[in-house]
């Protein structure tokens, strides 16, 4: 049983790097840079159309919340989807990141710094 529900598990992360990195490729990125760590999410900010020094807001605690939250709805606009999709990315982005990576959304362009 916990063989199964170890695959299970191997399997799911699979989907999520790879819907990551699809998201990553359509925003004219590297797809390589999904699977580095802190790098992933400065590129993400870049296409949110974040500044990049809010990688350090990522780093405290409470705040980091937040940010997560904005900059999913930043990168759900960036691809032409809603606010309740950029929710959706980070609070269930094993689910959304897959969706957004592998449907028919194309990246349009960062929206505007706020």
């Amino acid at each position: 049983m916990g063989a199964v529900i170890g695959l299970l598990y191997l399997a799911i992360i699979v989907l999520v790097i790879a819907g990551f990195w699809k998201v990553f490729v359509k925003a004219g990125h590297p797809g390589w840079a999904a699977i580095v760590p802190i790098y992933n999410v400065y590129i993400l900010l870049k296409i949110a159309g974040k500044p990049g020094w809010w990688l350090l807001l990522f780093f405290i605690p409470i705040v980091s919340l937040v940010i997560a939250i904005l900059v999913s709805i930043d990168v759900a606009k960036a691809f032409g989807k809603g606010a309740g999709f950029g929710v959706g990315l980070a609070l269930l982005g094993f689910v959304f990141y897959p969706i957004l990576g592998f449907g028919d959304a194309e990246y349009q362009s960062a929206p505007p710094l706020n």
